[in-house]
Formats: C-alpha cells, sequence, structure tokens
C-alpha cells in the first residue's frame, strides 16, 4: 500500500508568517490606536447624550411641578420657572448642535447655520446665568427687607426683570455676531472658504465685553448677595435665639413674683394656655426662619455649582482670545464646553435634593405621569376596602347576634316573670 506523504515544511512556514503577520497587525499601534479612539467616541457619546436627557428632563419636571402646585407658585420660583426654560432651550439649540460637532468632526449645518448656532449658545447661556444672578436678588431682599418684599418685589418688577434677562443678551449675540463685529476679517474669509468648519475665534474687545456680560458681572453679584444673605441669616437667626431666652426668663419670672407675692387680683395662672399663645409668634417666625436659611443653603449650592461649572470655560475663553501664542487641543475645548453645559442639568438636581418643597412636588409630578402611563391598582386601597368590607360583615353578624341574644334573654325573663 502506499501511502502520498505531502511535504508540509512549506505549508508550516507560510501559516507560521501568516499568523505572525496577523498577530503583528493585531498588536500594531495603528490597530490600539483605532480601538481607544471608539472606546473614547462611545464614552463621550453616552455623557453628551446623559446631559442633554438630564438638561431637558429635569428642567420640564421643575416647569410642570410649578404648574400642578399651588404652594410652589411664588415669585421666586417664577424665576426658576424661567430658568428651567433657558436651561431646556440650552439643550435643544446649543448641545445638540455641539454634541453633532464632537461626534461627527464636522459642520454639517453650512455657513448661515453655524451663525445661528453661535448665537444661540452666547444668547441662552447668557440668559441661564442671569436668571441665576436674579433669584440672588430677589432672596437677598426677602431675607434681609423681610418686610418691604412684597413692596419691592412687585409683579410689575417681576416682570421688568425677566423682560431684561430675556432681551438684554441680544446685544452680545445675535448682533454682533450677524455683523461680524465679533472676530477678525481673517476668520471670516477663512470660514467662507472652508463652510464645513464653524469655530467660534473671537477678537480681544468682543472676549472682554462678552465675558463679563455674560460671567464675571452676574458672578460678582452673586457672590455679594449670597455674602449679604449668609450675613443677614445669621445674624437675625442669633436675634431669634436671644429675644426666646428672654421672654421665657421674663415669664419665669413674673409667674414666680406673682406666686411668692401672693397676689389675689392676679387671674389664676395656667402654664399652657399663656406659654402657647406667646410663644405661637416665636414658633411662626422660627419656622420662617428656617426656611429662609434653607433658601440661601439651595441658593449657596447653586452659586457654588454654576461657578464650578462655567468658571473653567470663561477663564479659558479669555486666555485663548487675549493670549494669540496660546493654542488648546480640540479635548480641551470640548471639556470645557460641556462641563459648562452640565450647570443646566444640575440645577434641576439641586431642588430635588436641598428644597423640600419641591422634592415633594417632584416625587408627585413623576407619581401622576407613571399612573397616567401605566395605571397600576393600589394594592394598599384593595387590602384597604376588603379589610372594610370583611369589618362590617363581621359588625354586622355580632349586631345580629347581640340582637338575636337580646331577644333569647327577654323570652327567658317573660318566663320567669
Amino acid at each position: 500500500m502506499a501511502v502520498n506523504i505531502i511535504p508540509r515544511s512549506n505549508n508550516t512556514a507560510d501559516n507560521l508568517s501568516t499568523s505572525f503577520d496577523t498577530d503583528k497587525s493585531l498588536s500594531s499601534p495603528s490597530y490600539l490606536k483605532d480601538f481607544e479612539n471608539v472606546i473614547f467616541f462611545i464614552i463621550k457619546a453616552i455623557i453628551m447624550s446623559f446631559i442633554i436627557i438630564a438638561a431637558l428632563f429635569g428642567n420640564l419636571l421643575v416647569i410642570v411641578s410649578v404648574m400642578q402646585h399651588h404652594k410652589l407658585r411664588i415669585i421666586t420660583n417664577y424665576f426658576v420657572v424661567s430658568l428651567a426654560l433657558a436651561d431646556m432651550l440650552v439643550a435643544i439649540f446649543a448641545m445638540t448642535f455641539n454634541a453633532s460637532v464632537e461626534l461627527s468632526g464636522r459642520w454639517l449645518f453650512g455657513y448661515f447655520m453655524c451663525d445661528v448656532w453661535n448665537s444661540l449658545d452666547v444668547f441662552f447661556s447668557t440668559v441661564s446665568i442671569l436668571h441665576l444672578c436674579c433669584i440672588s436678588v430677589d432672596r437677598y431682599y426677602a431675607i434681609v427687607q423681610p418686610l418691604d418684599y412684597p413692596l419691592i418685589m412687585t409683579n410689575v418688577r417681576l416682570g421688568t426683570m425677566l423682560g431684561f434677562v430675556w432681551c438684554s443678551p441680544t446685544i452680545i449675540s445675535f448682533l454682533p455676531i450677524f455683523a461680524g463685529w465679533y472676530t477678525t476679517p481673517e476668520h471670516l474669509e477663512y470660514r467662507r472658504k472652508n463652510p464645513d468648519l464653524c469655530m467660534f475665534q473671537v477678537n480681544k474687545p468682543y472676549a472682554v465685553i462678552s465675558s463679563s456680560v455674560s460671567f464675571w458681572v452676574p458672578g460678582i453679584i452673586m457672590i455679594a448677595m449670597y455674602y449679604k444673605i449668609y450675613r443677614e441669616a445669621d445674624r437675625q437667626e442669633r436675634l431669634l435665639y436671644r429675644s426666646k431666652v428672654a421672654a421665657l426668663l421674663l415669664n419665669k419670672h413674673l409667674q414666680i413674683n406673682g406666686i411668692s407675692a401672693g397676689l389675689g387680683s392676679l387671674p389664676p395662672v395656667n402654664p399652657s394656655v399663656p406659654d402657647s399663645q406667646a410663644e405661637e409668634p416665636q414658633i411662626t417666625s422660627s419656622s420662617k426662619m428656617k426656611r429662609e436659611r434653607k433658601a440661601a443653603r439651595t441658593l449657596g449650592i447653586i452659586m457654588s455649582a454654576f461657578l464650578a461649572c462655567w468658571l473653567p470655560f470663561f477663564f479659558w475663553y479669555l486666555i485663548t482670545a487675549l493670549c494669540e501664542t496660546c493654542e488648546s487641543s480640540s479635548t480641551v475645548v470640548g471639556a470645557v464646553f460641556w462641563v459648562g453645559y452640565f450647570n443646566s442639568a444640575l440645577n434641576p438636581l439641586i431642588y430635588a435634593y436641598f428644597n423640600r418643597e419641591f422634592r415633594a412636588a417632584f416625587r408627585k409630578t413623576l407619581e401622576s405621569c407613571y399612573g397616567f402611563l401605566a395605571p397600576v391598582p393600589d394594592v394598599r386601597q384593595i387590602h384597604r376596602k376588603h379589610d372594610f368590607v370583611h369589618s362590617n360583615a363581621s359588625s354586622e353578624l355580632h349586631i345580629h347576634n347581640a340582637a338575636r341574644g337580646s331577644e333569647m334573654t327577654n323570652v327567658h325573663m317573660e318566663a320567669c316573670i
């Protein structure tokens, strides 16, 4: 029997060579770089989508909650609703366009829409920041001048402030951008030749003026207002504590003197009624003071989050505009933009976590929305109804037995008589 032996040396060498080349290609720096780029792209898309969705639904929840719950319809919360609307518009008109540029690597909407996007981005971001400034001013008058607050913060003044907040940012957004005042002639010519690029390169005067109007001046006002609010709240709390201690000591002193002097003309001392009547205004003022301090604390947290989110962007904005030789990578530019955008998604979370009234309103709104979308029978109501029916049946049976026993007792007594 003849066996044909096929030489395997050459095939083995070819297979080893092929596998070696495959392993080499898989472990090459270009392959690893492409894999890292894909992972970075996915992470970036997830983060941007999360910020956009959180800003949209969180601020929509604020608006719906204030509309549905009358307890939240106070002057300060009208600023909050307007702020939530501005943050929603930031998510729609600023974040979405920026995300398309970050994920695709190019501008997809033409020369004119680039100016529209830059204008809307500057406009709505400035509106959001000015709302925070107005809220700090409103809280300042509510805490520092509580008696004059209804006279100061009227509906007319509220409308005037909101009108100023929504109209004034056009001076630094639409007007200079569409007129071409914000940048250099060289950059405008470069943009006309490259319509698939949308870069917001500004000149020095526009950088100083726009950053001052959008951030530095409102930020300084917010810091000053909150500092005064904190000092006034602390002073009022100390005065309230001293007045409560003085009232208790005076009440005790009068009681001791009345008993020791044996004054029969004095009415009998009932400790429960006078103390409760005397403490009612103190309790009211104490609870009001606690609410104001909680509002001041919430304002401080909002202001801290605002500074943490927008301060890196405006530092980068001024440095790159004033320093002609300074350059930034695309990763740094995207990071400072989206850290600033994150402030629009952060404000509803701050309200939900640090404000009890908003937290309760959010919970009720979400429960009503969940019940509207997927109505589920309340198990507690079913058990309560079952227990009610069972208790009624038991009581009826008990009454019937009692009546029957009463009849038997009467018959027995009649027989005995």
